[in-house]
């Protein structure tokens, strides 16, 4: 796999929390770190971009830090932990192509939810 020169920036962002809107108290989490490659995690980053309501609660999230079930229902048997993305209350395979892209797709799902509650114009 070909180096990804925005992955620096992404793993910069480690541990940060920001305030996206004081007074609705809406807030994101950034966690990325290095771990082995692997069929789970070919890119070698282990990754959670979260943005939260008032409560604490996720509203979007893009990571590869869980296993997804493979369908809906009872039936639906949790797979490998590959990338996903949150939004609301569904969640769906998420095409990891690098750094910089996974952050500018969080960024543009975390303004389309706010713009949907209210939150920005």
């Amino acid at each position: 796999m070909e180096r990804d020169p925005s992955l620096d920036g992404l793993l910069d962002l480690d541990g940060q929390v920001l305030v996206v809107d004081s007074e609705t108290r809406h807030w994101v989490r950034f966690v990325a770190h290095r771990v082995p490659v692997s069929k789970a995690r070919p890119h070698g980053i282990e990754y959670s971009l979260t943005l939260h309501g008032p409560e604490g609660e996720r509203l979007v999230g893009f990571d590869n830090a869980h296993a997804v079930k493979g369908q809906a229902g009872p039936g639906g048997k949790a797979g490998l932990a590959l990338d996903h993305r949150h939004r609301l209350k569904t969640v769906r395979p998420y095409l990891y192509r690098d750094a910089a892209t996974l952050v500018a797709d969080f960024w543009a799902t975390v303004d389309a939810v706010l713009r949907e509650r209210g939150v920005i114009p």
